[in-house]
């Protein structure tokens, strides 16, 4: 019994795991000591999601032992973990759409009364969780009507209510708004206290500072480093992990734009009303306009609209009033292609549902949107989309570099680099850029933000939709604030810091955009 107690609370040891020609992992270990919160970090691609799976018994490993409380548990299932308190919130969610959020929590660990599903406990102790925990979401609310920020609650929920003892963390954070980490490292810490042992995936180099005791660095499959988080830095971890110096994101305080917007029209809203699922007015009558040359960044709290306003923008969804011009034409009733021929680009928020297809190949999903530019006498050109695929893979540094891999064998990271490569490739006047580095490291923001600048700097309109303050404020030309569905200020990015932002993203300064 001691001797257990004594023991790490996770030891994985020599884990090898290959998908066919792509080695996942090679040799990787990692050790973390009971009721501890450790990182584990890592660019895209290093292995550090298979690794978790491999613990959480979703995958089986080719080689290598699993230990869990000194226990050797190495094969072992799903249904295994979770009875042994290990539970998993994954970076890409598995809800059940058709679902409430409260039936969705409680899947698989359903109250009963009189043999029955208990509806009204379940509502209850779902309702009760989100207001301890701080992840609030309404539990009556259909999973499909939720946003990407309210769905990354449930599935924190779902985690907690069953249990974990060992709680394994993929990007938890990626959509959540600034109050709403904090919170979550407030419920992160109790459950530390209370004697469980977290293992934290994140890019986030701030996050990994304040909230881990230690870190595990991983690259190209391996683990390459073991850090104590008061020994080392953020430009430390960021080193170990890509092999190099790497330039961190770096809020511009105070800074005048880098470029002085272009004269003509880039992207022009006016009075635009969007229906949202539940809310009539989504996007309530807002109007803005982005310059050719200018990068106008909307921060807010997510749910206060901005889905609805860039699905409305790039025709993902109907407007019910207002117009929508680029370049001075209107496309309020244009189709996505008809909008994308006109030179709207569009990274969509969430690639699962609006940017991917994960069963085709990147060379394919490489091409979408823009297959009719890749055809030859009615067929599609296969020498064309290979060659255009080995330049975006290459300039984009896309891993695995095989264009012929269902994109779904890919790390979220890459995957999201698929998308950025194929919009930036476009022939584009206005870009509408929603969560661009969301799942993504340090490198790959690194060079993602300087796209985004060289093609604002080449006179492209640029409209950034972020949850990620920081990045509003590393990027923006102005800065405008959403709020209940209007644009409540808007101002320049020399006038603008996290202090000045934070009362109108929270609704406790209140106005609106004439």
């Amino acid at each position: 019994m001691s001797e257990t107690a004594q023991a790490p609370a996770v030891r994985l040891t020599g884990i090898d795991k290959r998908f066919g020609a792509v080695q996942a992992n090679r040799g990787a270990a990692i050790e973390v000591r009971p009721g501890e919160i450790h990182a584990l970090v890592g660019e895209n691609g290093a292995g550090k999601s298979t690794l978790m799976k491999i613990l959480s018994g979703m995958l089986a490993p080719d080689a290598g032992t699993i230990e869990v409380g000194g226990r050797d548990v190495t094969g072992w299932s799903t249904a295994q973990a979770i009875a042994a308190g290990v539970g998993m919130v994954h970076q890409h969610f598995m809800l059940v759409p058709t679902l409430t959020v409260a039936e969705n929590v409680v899947l698989g660990r359903e109250p009963v009364s009189v043999g029955t599903f208990d509806r009204a406990r379940a509502l209850r102790e779902v309702e009760e969780l989100a207001e301890q925990s701080g992840l609030r979401v309404p539990a009556d609310r259909l999973v499909a009507d939720l946003s990407v920020g309210e769905a990354q609650r449930v599935e924190i929920l779902k985690t907690l209510y069953r249990g974990a003892r060992v709680l394994l963390l993929d990007e938890p954070t990626a959509v959540l708004s600034p109050p709403e980490v904090t919170e979550l490292w407030k419920v992160l810490r109790r459950v530390r206290d209370g004697g469980a042992t977290i293992i934290l995936i994140t890019h986030k180099l701030d996050e990994v500072m304040a909230v881990s005791e230690r870190i595990t660095v991983m690259r190209q499959g391996e683990t390459v480093e073991r850090l104590a988080t008061r020994d080392t830095s953020p430009e430390g971890i960021a080193r170990a992990m890509v092999g190099r110096d790497v330039a961190l994101m770096v809020q511009r305080e105070g800074a005048p734009p880098a470029a002085v917007p272009a004269a003509g029209t880039g992207l022009e809203v006016r009075d635009l009303v969007v229906r949202g699922a539940r809310i009539p007015r989504a996007v309530d009558g807002i109007s803005f306009s982005v310059a050719p040359g200018e990068i106008l960044g909307i921060a807010g709290v997510e749910g206060n609209g901005q889905t609805e306003l860039l699905d409305a923008l790039a025709g993902l969804r109907e407007a019910a009033g207002g117009s929508i011009r680029v370049g001075g034409v209107d496309l309020t009733t244009d189709s996505v292609r008809e909008r994308g021929d006109a030179g709207l680009s569009h990274i969509p928020e969430d690639r699962h549902r609006r940017g991917l297809l994960l069963e085709y190949s990147v060379a394919e999903n490489l091409i979408f949107g823009q297959q009719h530019h890749f055809t030859r006498r009615g067929m599609l050109d296969r020498a064309a989309i290979d060659a255009h695929a080995e330049s975006r893979i290459a300039a984009y540094d896309i891993r695995p570099a095989d264009a012929r891999l269902p994109v779904r064998a890919l790390s979220g990271g890459n995957q999201q680099k698929v998308v950025i490569a194929r919009e930036m490739a476009r022939a584009f006047s206005v870009l509408l850029a929603a969560q661009p580095t969301r799942g993504v490291d340090v490198g790959a923001i690194e060079f993602i933000h300087a796209q985004l600048r060289r093609a604002r700097d080449e006179g492209k309109a640029i409209l950034l939709v972020s949850a990620e303050l920081r990045e509003v404020l590393a990027l923006s030309d102005r800065v405008a604030v959403m709020y209940g569905g209007r644009l409540v200020t808007v101002m320049p990015r020399r006038e603008a810091s996290e202090e000045v932002l934070g009362p109108w993203m929270t609704g406790a300064q209140r106005g609106a955009v004439a």
